[in-house]
């Protein structure tokens, strides 16, 4: 990477109490910064002069100044924009570019979130856990840390304070470690500030001079506490805040360090240092500090610091509530989380085995106590070391071996494994479950005999991972090449690899996660090819081979500890349907017998099983066994399927796990209880009453006698009580219950009064108690019914069980008491009334008497005074009257009084009944006056009461309606009369208007009389009134002047007025009793008041006159006007009424009467007034009948034969009757009235009539078939409309409608009754149809009126879908070879649709070729896209072709699928078999070492070869040849030609011959003659040369050389023994070496291939873009092209849903590919005028449907009967067609004839074809033909006769509508174009605007480049990546470890006096393979073949991705068919 161009020189860097600004002048160039003084302005006219006068700035000059993101400083944005420390630019626009770089400065200080919500982030829930757990083990990680080196306990407390009396819940952690200093504890709050960077000398460390702790067993060192990390986050994980206390060793103080969410916010909000405070530093037990009531606890808690040498204490408050709930809900779960966690700290390195005896040791003065306090409950207190159910205590128990070993990685890296053995013992699985865990889930389904066998430790990992003795418990290690299940069966079953369990322990040289979750690197180092494994036994490494180590072992468990079952007679494999899950349904093994602890099962046998419910007995059918096995084979178990017997009652199979069979029971048992279970099935009843009360078929009761207590048996046919089904021991076997039924034969049906079920008692079998309540009249029915249990049923095994049926009456019986019925009040004094009576029996029926009764009735006190008597008893049926009962006495008030009476009937047992009635007084009998005188004496002018009182015959005050006392005054006229109403009370005051006779001058005698005129009987009462004359104000008169006349205005007169005049001239006078006048004065004028005007002028008043009346403009306003006097001794008044008259006429006024909505066809049923009114509004009272002679009544479809106008006399109005309007369209109809100039209008609601037809809303005509695919939804919904009898919509609401469908129809969903809505309609919605082809029906059929309307029959053709895929169709040479590392052959897949053709329209990514090895299905196989097509491939086809075979013979499987949306289609498995390529070489099964002999005697020295089997086999390793025969010769030969001492087999042969049969020679025993020749440590060869006999044909092959050393000497061979090995495993590894750094190579310069690659293609997509018009700079990354993109689709959108042009006519449903559609949806015309006139030419030819063949035109044509006329255009002959390219006729030999006018075009090429281009110019060409467009009829005209001047005139249409025919004929409607709205949307469609193709270019070619640039930046982020890793320390050391190696295997080779071996770097292909350079891209195929021949699986993968996302494997290639899945490019 270049060197940064460095920056011009900045100014010094700013004081930090100064706020400046920094300055950039860039309008010209380079300037250097200048900082100012931001407080020495205030506005920005300010800051711009100061800025001038900094850079020497003239005015003059134009200039911005604006910030580094270009946005101008200006005033209004001045005090925003600048502010301390910001850096600005002086511009000349701001839009200029900088010239120059410049630096602005910015402030990074983390927010305080990153400490306070690093424990959210950090601590994650993984695998179900809760992480909670997981933050208290990062305290307790520091408490061990501290206590580390304690001599004594190593104390550990977790304290849960949740006492809400001692303040809100804490949490604290205390331990007794060393504590730590002021400084150490600052240390401590900086965030990741870890032991290991605490090394200045300015910072003081709590593990300064840090020193890896000693090696100790399994690490438990304590050494855990590391990163500066885990403390902080796991307290604000917890808590909001946290006081950290602690004292120090050696120390007097006590150290307080407070970190708090909130004091980090008022910080920030403060603006404080917030990485900033205080620590206090106080005395041991010092809390005056704590008085917050919110930490009360803190004071015990600082008490207990007494007396501590050393300690720290973290207490975290602010614990959140979800956290205090769990930690009260789960404290076992998280406490034995805990013990998991420090499982090995608290029981040493052993763990806690209970079975052997406690060693004491130095784990165990570790005590982690964890106890919870809360209010008002005792303290929950737990030691970890206490808890026994942890899961690696679970291990250690239920483990019955241990196999220990170790692993050395690279460096000092040291893990400790344990692998451990958990049996299998009989029928269950000795493996512990673990609640907590998700990975296995096992099902158990006891009721219905059911379960499948897993594994033990189903889908969890092998081993936990431990570091430094702590778990780390997100990381877990699935297994290691040596303990994982082998792929091909082995010593052992692979269910024992199940068993087994395992922890591992590792040191510190392992990364782990600052939270201690998860280890970071810890098993891809295990799996590092270079990690070596050694067996631990007795403490003792043991190099051996740990995979044959570990499977003896495993075979020896097994065989040793594992009880288990032998399945033999193996039957075949079969897939069982049974199984929910389909994972399990295949493959299941079966077998016909079982050998399981001694005992033979085989099929046919009778078994029993145990622990199932119920209990089963059956005979074996067979034994099912899960997985693919042949032969006998040994299993933990399985399942048997079992016959239950006896078969004739349960006709079932059940299948159980095997271990659910008994073994201990005898075959007679089970037969004996077979043989019973027939037997004992119940038969039969037996029912007895042991309490009497028995029931009698047939017999007749009284109601209420009871029925006796039943005691039921259920006999069997032997005569045996039962009380359940036999055979309870399988799932038909019930309880048998008794069922009691009494059912009521009721009027209203039968009703069920009495229901129990018995179940058997202790006493009696069943029971039913006395039944006491059936005393309802009528017949009944008791019913005994044996029932099952639980489901109640009456049948069993298809038998009725037995039941007993009895009959009886019930009737009424004897008479047992009465009631009173309903009395007619009221009831008075003297007045008789009845009581009616019912008598019934004890049940409350009515009854007949059996005696004669005489009743008695009298007052139940009798002090009460009341008399009572009656006149007779009488009897009607059952009911009894006592008539005439009369009662006397006193009442007291008029109200009445309460009484009760008493009713007796002797004889009966409830004789006697009471009633209360309130007694009213008497009908009136006299009249009382008050005062008692005769004689009264009243002033004339006032007034004198009287109190009245009415009496009853006995006195009482009496009241009834309408008792009205009248006081009548005699002896002078127009006396008034008294009257009181004492209907209510009976009394009152008498009084009225005062009595006043006219003109007395002197005494006047009055009588008075009293009388009730209601009551005749009562006599009136009479009083004699003195009368004396008043002196005072007696009369007041007003007067009208009416010129010099006074008119008086008596009181309450009527004055007739016009509305809206005034009154004028209003006198008046007052006068005395004398009828002198009175003079009005000023006083007088006070007491006179007027009341219509508020304001009265006292002068006029003192003149007699009266203010002007304003008389009202509404006639119905009348004006009262009175005028007033009052004084203290009488009240005046004189009133008159004005009463306004109306006008002449001014308004004719309208209005309706009723209803202003009328049916379609009726009459309105209101009627409409019309009025005439004057100006004000007022009806013209004046008029008379003949004025409806000029009333007339016009309006649009008003019906006049019915209309009436009549006169109403008494309301002055004309009334109309009788509209009624024509039939017609609906909506408001307005009438206009009209009466002389005078006229009105009426609006009428004309609405539709009743409904009488059904009719389909926006479906067209409904007579022609509408075809539909097949699964397509319906395009529109399906609304009906309910319309009257003229086909008005007609708007009936909650009329039910049903959609009637043929029965091969299937709508989805599926209709339901609809009812219509307010507007009468009801709509269905859009319906999927799934039919067969063929044509169906649907109605919709509405009920009105108790009467069907039917609606119109919709008829649907419904047709195949051609776009629906459904299967897939492959062609390929079936004969074709599969040679390994060859090409497949040519396949060519298409997509068949629904109608059977091959679909054309599908994307080439939607189909991929997926290979595995194999025939069963696998879940990683290797994916192949097609190929490109290519010239002369046929269409719809999609051609796989170049696709490389795997390497590895075998079978493989071929399988094509298309997947598009959720669309997966599979075709079919193609199985094909991989042979060897052609032999090419001779090679060994396995590499043997270079064998080292010497000539001595003893003939294992001497030995070449024991045993070695070599093979012919082809490129790529595979044995090959099984036809070459021949032999094998082996000779000895020099690596130097001139050496003659050679030396010879054993027999002195110098060479040996082998046989080669079938491509295989075995090679035995090659041994050296004794003391044969040969020079001392010289290096020989062994010649394996091949002589092929058979076949003759044949290439030779290479000889197999063999190299060995040969000594004299036998130490010097031992010695050289041993260097060989060394060289052979230095050999081994630098081609490792070698391989790794090549294809390494090959990759970089792949990716570099690729980078050029996509450069390019970014760079062409680019200069794409700038061609388009869009803005590069706009498109530079990917959020912008996002953001370009979002704006373009919503302008794509927003023009897409504009309206346009669109033909309204349904198309056809394309059925297949031999149809187009019809004409109309063909093409479409941009110009509206001319989609006008040509889709009105074409009118005929619109609805035609279009179809490539005959046959697809004649089944379309069958499909309508003949109705869809078509078109195939396969018939059509194409000669006659016009030619695309002939010009205009005016046109001749390339010449104009004529200039003609009007624009001339050919029709036929202003239609846009949106599909089959082709196809549709041959449609339009054969319809329009030469059809040409001219401007208008003018133009048309002249064209036309200059034409035929020259040649033929094809026919002319203008743009006007007109046409010109062929034949010259035009004119006439037939010749004219009705306009767009008259052709009813039959019209071609408008195409979408030009705009919308151009963003979809757009945004089409923006996503490419989107593409393109995200895999450009991908591929270079990639290269460098692998650039980096290529300069990595780790490959540079890579690259010195091979130097060193290949220098160590000189020195080998020259010691052992060998020849060196070449370095294959040289002569390397892969090195040769792509060797260009980084300019050069090579073709595809190059490389695509390079990589053939050099890439292996792995290799494909980036060496720095394969570091971080998964384990390098081993060389070579997996036999699995793995190969297949390296990348390749076809």
């Amino acid at each position: 990477m270049a060197a940064e161009q460095p920056l011009p020189p900045a100014v010094p860097e700013k004081d930090s109490n100064k706020k400046v600004v920094f300055v950039f002048d860039r309008r010209l160039g380079d300037s250097l910064e200048k900082c100012l003084d931001l407080s020495s302005w205030i506005t920005f006219a300010e800051f711009k002069s100061a800025v001038c006068r900094a850079f020497d700035i003239t005015t003059g000059n134009n200039f911005v100044i604006t910030t580094t993101n270009r946005k101008e400083i200006k005033s209004q944005n001045f005090d925003k924009c600048v502010k301390d420390g910001v850096t600005l630019y002086i511009l000349n626009s701001v839009d200029q570019t900088l010239p120059s770089a410049t630096r602005e400065r910015i402030d990074f200080l983390p927010h305080y979130d990153t400490l306070v919500k690093s424990g959210m982030y950090e601590y994650y829930a993984s695998e179900g856990q809760t992480p909670l757990p997981f933050a208290f083990a990062e305290l307790i990680d520091n408490s061990l840390s501290a206590t580390a080196n304690n001599k004594g306990i190593r104390n550990i407390q977790v304290r849960l304070l949740f006492d809400e009396s001692q303040g809100k819940p804490a949490v604290a952690v205390i331990d007794n470690g060393r504590g730590m200093t002021s400084k150490q504890l600052n240390n401590w709050a900086v965030y990741r500030l870890s032991k290991f960077t605490r090394t200045d000398d300015d910072i003081e460390s709590d593990h300064s001079g840090y020193v890896r702790p000693p090696m100790v067993p399994r690490s438990l060192n304590s050494d855990i506490s590391y990163f500066g990390v885990g403390g902080k986050q796991a307290v604000f994980f917890i808590g909001q805040s946290t006081r950290m206390i602690t004292k120090p060793a050696e120390s007097q103080d006590v150290h307080e360090l407070i970190l708090s969410k909130d004091d980090f916010e008022k910080k920030e909000k403060n603006k404080e240092a917030i990485y900033s405070g205080f620590i206090r530093n106080r005395k041991a037990t010092d809390s005056m500090h704590i008085t917050s009531e919110d930490e009360r606890f803190l004071h015990s808690l600082i008490v207990e610091e007494k007396d501590k040498e050393s300690f720290t204490a973290v207490i975290i408050t602010g614990v959140q509530q979800a956290h205090v709930q769990y930690l009260k809900n789960y404290f076992h779960l998280w406490t034995r989380q805990l013990a998991h966690i420090y499982h090995y700290y608290i029981h040493g390195p052993k763990g806690n085995d209970m079975t052997a005896t406690k060693e004491i040791g130095p784990f165990n003065n570790i005590d982690i106590e964890i106890s919870m306090f809360e209010k008002a409950k005792v303290p929950k207190i737990v030691n970890l070391r206490e808890i026994k159910d942890d899961m690696q205590t679970l291990f250690i128990n239920t483990a019955a071996d241990c196999f220990e070993f170790k692993a050395h990685v690279e460096g000092e890296g040291v893990v400790e494994g344990v692998i451990r053995y958990h049996p299998f013992l009989y029928d269950k699985e000795t493996y512990p479950e673990d609640v907590s865990c998700t990975f296995n889930t096992v099902e158990d389904d006891e009721e219905d005999c059911y379960s499948v066998d897993k594994g033990a430790r189903g889908k969890r990992p092998i081993f936990e991972c431990f570091w430094n003795g702590r778990l780390i418990p997100y990381t877990t290690v699935e297994d290691f090449e040596f303990c994982a299940p082998p792929k091909k069966r082995g010593l052992v079953a692979l269910e024992c690899f199940n068993r087994i369990s395992g922890v591992l322990f590792t040191n510190d040289k392992f990364q782990v996660s600052t939270n201690k979750l998860t280890f970071m690197d810890l098993e891809l180092k295990l799996k590092d090819k270079n990690t070596l494994f050694t067996r631990v036994v007795n403490g003792q490494e043991q190099r051996m081979k740990i995979d044959r180590e570990f499977a003896m072992w495993l075979k020896e468990c097994h065989e040793k500890y594992d009880k288990q079952i032998k399945f033999s007679c193996y039957k075949g494999t079969i897939t069982r349907s049974d199984l929910p899950s389909k994972r399990m349904q295949s493959p299941w093994a079966l077998y016909a017998g079982i050998e399981w602890d001694g005992k033979t099962f085989k099929a046919g046998d009778l078994v029993k099983t145990i622990k199932t419910m119920p209990i089963i007995y059956g005979r074996i059918v067979r034994f099912l066994l899960y997985g693919d096995h042949e032969g006998d084979v040994y299993s933990t178990g399985g399942e048997v399927q079992v016959a239950v017997e006896p078969q004739a009652l349960y006709d079932e199979v059940k299948t159980i796990p095997i271990s659910k069979l008994d073994r201990t029971v005898a075959v007679s048992v089970i037969k004996k209880y077979i043989e019973d279970e027939m037997a004992r099935l119940p038969d039969k009843l037996s029912v007895t009453w042991p309490e009497g009360d028995a029931l009698t078929t047939n017999e007749s009761r009284q109601a209420g006698m009871p029925i006796g207590a039943l005691r039921i048996e259920i006999l069997n046919k032997k005569g045996e009580t039962m009380q359940k089904l036999p055979g309870t021991s399988h799932g038909g076997s019930k309880k048998l219950l008794v069922e009691l039924k009494v059912i009521w034969h009721s009027s209203g049906g039968d009703k069920e009064i009495v229901s129990h079920i018995s179940q058997h008692g202790g006493k009696w079998p069943y029971w039913f108690k006395k039944m006491e309540n059936i005393n309802k009249l009528g017949n009944y029915t008791l019913k005994l019914q044996v029932v099952l249990n639980e489901s109640n049923a009456d049948t069993y095994a298809g038998r009725s069980l037995p039941s007993r049926v009895f009959k009886f009456t019930v009737t009424e019986g004897k008479p047992y008491k009465f009631t009173v019925g309903l009395l007619d009040p009221p009831f008075r004094i003297a007045v008789p009334f009845n009581i009616p009576l019912d008598l019934q029996d004890e049940f409350g029926h009515s009854t007949q008497p059996s005696s004669v009764i005489k009743p008695i009735v009298e007052a139940s006190v009798p002090c009460s005074g009341l008399e009572l008597h009656y006149e007779a008893f009488v009897a009607k049926g059952t009911s009894f009257i006592i008539k005439g009962v009369t009662a006397r006495g006193s009442v007291t008030t008029c109200q009445g009084r309460n009484f009760t009476l008493k009713v007796i009937l002797p004889g009966l047992k409830e004789d006697s009944q009471t009633l209360k009635i309130r007694l009213l007084p008497g009908p009136p009998r006299e009249l009382r006056i008050k005062p008692d005188s005769n004689k009264v004496v009243i002033e004339n002018g006032t007034t004198f009461p009287f109190q009245a009182e009415v009496l009853d015959e006995a006195g009482n005050i009496t009241a009834q309606p309408k008792l009205v006392v009248h006081c009548k005054f005699l002896g002078a006229p127009n006396l008034p009369v008294y009257t009181v109403d004492c209907s209510n009370t009976g009394t009152g005051i008498l009084t009225g208007p005062v009595i006043h006779v006219q003109n007395i001058k002197k005494d006047q005698t009055l009588k008075a009389r009293i009388e009730i005129s209601s009551c005749k009987d009562v006599p009136a009462v009479e009083k004699i009134i003195k009368l004396l004359p008043s002196t005072q104000v007696t009369k007041l008169q007003i007067f009208s002047i009416d010129g010099q006349k006074a008119i008086p205005i008596k009181h309450q007169d009527e004055i007739d007025w016009i509305a809206g005049d005034v009154i004028h001239h209003l006198i008046f006078q007052m006068y005395d009793e004398g009828d002198r006048q009175i003079v009005v004065n000023s006083s007088l004028a006070e007491k006179i008041k007027v009341n219509w005007t508020p304001r009265i002028n006292r002068e006029h008043l003192i003149q007699g006159l009266l203010p002007d009346v304003k008389v009202p403009c509404s006639i119905k306003d009348v004006r009262y006007c009175q005028v007033s006097y009052q004084d203290d001794h009488i009240s005046l008044e004189s009133a008159f009424t004005v009463k306004p008259q109306p006008d002449e006429p001014r308004l004719l006024k309208c209005s309706l009467k009723g209803l202003s909505t009328v049916q379609m066809g009726e009459q309105l049923q209101g009627e409409i007034h019309v009025t005439l009114s004057d100006r004000h509004g007022n009806q013209i009272q004046t008029l008379t009948s003949s004025c409806i002679d000029l009333l007339g009544i016009a309006g649009e479809g008003l019906d006049k034969s019915n209309l009436k106008v009549t006169w109403q006399e008494n309301t002055q109005n004309m009334v109309v009757r009788g509209i009624k309007f024509v039939p017609g369209a609906t909506g408001l109809k307005e009438l206009c009235f009209a009466w002389r100039d005078f006229v009105d209008y009426v609006r009428i609601h004309l609405t539709a009539g009743p409904p009488t037809q059904i009719s389909l809303l926006e479906w067209g005509n409904a007579e022609e078939p509408l075809s539909v695919v097949n699964g397509r939804t319906l395009d529109k919904p399906l609304v009906v409309q309910l319309c009257d009898a003229w086909g008005n919509p007609s708007p009936e609401p909650m009329v039910k409608v049903v959609l009637l469908k043929e029965s091969g129809l299937k709508l989805s969903p599926a209709p339901q009754l609809q009812k219509t809505d307010e507007n009468g309609r009801a709509s269905f919605g859009a319906f999927q149809i799934f039919a067969a082809r063929g044509e169906y029906t649907i109605q919709a059929k509405a009920v009105i009126n108790k009467s069907a309307v039917d609606g119109p029959v919709i008829r649907l053709n419904i047709v195949p879908d051609p776009n629906k895929p459904v299967s897939l169709h492959v062609d390929y040479d079936k004969n074709a070879p599969f040679v390994a590392g060859g090409f497949l052959t040519e396949f060519a897949v298409s997509v068949t649709s629904e109608d059977g053709s091959a679909m054309k329209n599908i994307k080439p990514a939607d189909l991929t070729m997926r290979i595995w090895r194999g025939q069963r299905s696998s879940s990683n196989p290797t994916i192949l896209n097609c190929n490109k097509a290519r010239d002369g491939d046929r269409e719809g086809f999609f051609y796989f072709r170049d696709k490389m075979l795997p390497e590895r013979t075998g079978e493989h499987t071929i399988q094509f699928v298309y997947s598009q949306d959720k669309t997966v289609i599979c075709g079919e498995q193609i199985i094909f078999h991989v042979v060897p390529g052609e032999p090419v070489k001779l090679m060994p099964e396995e590499q043997p070492a270079t064998p080292t002999v010497s000539n001595v005697r003893s003939v294992t020295h001497r030995t070449l070869v024991k045993n070695l089997c070599l093979k012919v086999m082809d490129e790529y390793n595979n044995p090959t040849g099984e036809d070459i025969c021949g032999k094998l010769v082996v000779t000895i030969k020099s690596t130097t030609e001139d050496d003659s001492e050679i030396p010879q087999f054993q027999g002195k042969l110098s060479s040996l011959e082998f046989q080669l049969n079938q491509g295989s020679s075995v090679v035995s025993n090659l041994v050296l003659a004794e003391n044969c020749p040969g020079r001392d440590s010289t290096e020989y060869m062994l010649i394996f040369e091949p002589t092929i006999s058979k076949p003759v044909k044949r290439n030779p092959l290479p000889p197999y050389i063999l190299s060995f050393m040969f000594y004299n000497d036998f130490k010097k061979q031992q010695q050289m023994t041993t260097l060989t090995k060394e060289k052979d495993q230095l050999s081994l590894s630098i081609i490792a070496y070698r391989s790794l750094f090549d294809t390494t190579n090959q990759l970089i310069s792949e990716m570099k291939c690729q980078a050029h690659e996509a450069t390019a293609k970014e760079t062409h997509l680019r200069n794409e873009l700038r061609k388009q018009k869009i803005d590069i700079a706009e498109v530079s990354t990917v959020q912008d092209i996002d953001a370009v993109l979002m704006q373009m689709k919503i302008e794509r959108d927003r023009i897409l849903k504009l309206p346009r042009r669109t033909c309204s006519l349904s198309n056809y449903t394309r059925s297949s590919a031999d149809v187009l559609g019809k004409i109309a949806h063909l093409a479409m015309i941009e110009d509206d005028e001319v989609a006008r006139v040509i889709s009105w030419h074409m009118a005929s030819d619109m609805d035609c449907v279009v179809t490539l063949t005959t046959d697809a035109a004649r089944r379309i044509f069958d499909e309508s009967q003949g109705r869809q006329q078509v078109l195939p255009l396969d018939s059509i002959y194409r000669k006659n067609l016009p030619d695309a390219k002939r010009p205009l006729p005016h046109m001749r030999n390339g010449k104009c004839h004529f200039k003609p006018e009007g624009n001339p075009i050919f029709a036929r090429e202003l239609l846009i074809f949106p599909d089959n281009v082709e196809q549709c110019h041959t449609v339009f060409g054969m319809l329009l033909g030469d059809t040409i467009i001219l401007d208008d009829l003018n133009a048309a005209n002249q064209y036309r006769k200059e034409v035929v001047k020259i040649t033929h005139c094809p026919t002319l249409l203008t743009r006007d509508g007109d046409r010109i025919r062929s034949n010259g004929k035009f004119g006439g409607l037939q010749n004219k174009a009705p306009q767009m709205d008259k052709l009813r949307g039959l019209v071609f469609g408008a195409p979408l605007p030009k705009a919308y193709h151009t963003l979809n270019s757009q945004i089409d070619l923006i996503q490419q480049y989107r593409s393109a640039l995200i895999k450009l930046n991908n591929v270079n982020q990639e290269l460098d990546l692998q650039l980096k890793y290529l300069g990595s320390p780790e490959m540079t050391l890579k690259h010195k470890e091979l130097n060193e190696q290949e220098n160590q295997l000189k020195q080998i080779e020259k010691q052992l006096g060998m020849t060196p071996t070449r370095a294959t770097s040289e002569c390397s292909p892969k090195a040769m393979a792509l060797d260009l350079s980084d300019g050069q891209a090579p073709s595809k195929k190059m490389r695509r073949e390079s990589a053939k021949k050099t890439y292996s699986t792995e290799e494909w993968v980036s060496i720095p991705l394969k570091k971080s996302q998964q384990p390098p494997s081993g060389s070579g290639l997996d036999t699995n068919g793995s190969t297949l899945s390296r990348k390749r490019k076809a």
